[in-house]
Formats: C-alpha cells, sequence, structure tokens
C-alpha cells in the first residue's frame, strides 16, 4: 500500500501536484483546481494542528473493517462524498489565491506529515475516528491522489 511515509512515493505525489494546471478540467465534483487545493492544504494543516477547522466535527465514526478497507486496501476513496465545512473552500475552508502558493502549502504540508512524530498530529479523523501516525500517512496518500486523479494527474 502507498504511503507518505515512504520517500518516493512522496516525491512521486509532489511531483503530480507540481503538474497540476489552474485551467484542468475536473473528472468529477464540483471544486475547482484551486479549490482543491486549499481543500487539500486546510486538510493538511488540521492534522498538522495548524489550522483548526470552523465548526463542528461530524461525529460519524466508520466501523474499523471499513476505516481499514479505506486506508489499508487498493480501494479507492469514493467519488461525491461532502466534505465538512472547515475545509470545504465553497463554506469556512480556505478560499483560492495564488495557485502556486496554495500549491506550495500542499506540498509543505505533505512533507511535514511524512516526517512528523505521533505526538504532533491529530488523533482524529471526523469520519474514520482514532488515527495513528501511520493512519495519516495512508489518508495523506489516499486523499491527495483522489483529488489529483480528479484532474487527470
Amino acid at each position: 500500500m502507498r504511503t507518505i511515509s515512504n520517500a518516493h512515493v512522496l516525491d512521486e505525489l509532489v511531483q503530480r501536484a507540481e503538474r497540476l494546471r489552474s485551467d484542468a478540467e475536473r473528472r468529477w465534483g464540483t471544486m475547482t483546481p484551486g479549490e482543491m487545493l486549499c481543500h487539500l492544504g486546510d486538510a493538511g494543516d488540521a492534522v498538522l494542528g495548524r489550522r483548526v477547522p470552523p465548526g463542528t466535527a461530524p461525529s460519524n465514526r466508520l466501523l474499523l473493517p471499513i476505516k481499514w478497507l479505506l486506508l489499508y486496501s487498493p480501494i479507492p476513496f469514493p467519488k461525491g462524498v461532502e466534505t465538512r465545512p472547515g475545509v470545504n473552500p465553497r463554506k469556512e475552508g480556505t478560499r483560492p489565491g495564488d495557485f502556486a502558493r496554495d500549491r506550495a502549502r500542499v506540498v509543505d504540508g505533505l512533507r511535514s506529515l511524512a516526517v512528523a512524530t505521533p505526538e504532533s498530529v491529530s488523533p482524529t479523523h471526523f469520519r474514520f475516528g482514532r488515527m495513528s501516525l501511520r493512519d495519516w500517512h495512508h489518508w495523506a496518500y489516499k486523499h491527495v491522489d483522489h483529488h489529483l486523479r480528479q484532474f487527470g494527474v
């Protein structure tokens, strides 16, 4: 299973993010490339404790087998699942600004999470419940991969 704790996999993910263009056409969903970068940046900042998303977090925790399937199996994240308002750039999340700066925030978040300590990351995900550092590394890969594939990169 691919994870950002593997330097080669992390570099590949960063290279894909660098190929994203501001005018890329989406294959599904409603976000623009700039909105998607802000969503990823906000999500990464929340994991690292840099930004607490506004609003209350949903308490719908997934059952452990479903969490395991989504994080550790090759099954891709489902399309069309609405995110929480605090990381949604059309609601309470960060709005797109400078595309290169927004992308740099995503890359910095990925690299920071890849070298984070267990004590420095959020202990929970709003849908998956309790999260270990290993869980976060798998989540980060699958989450970013999901959104890059959304725009064909």
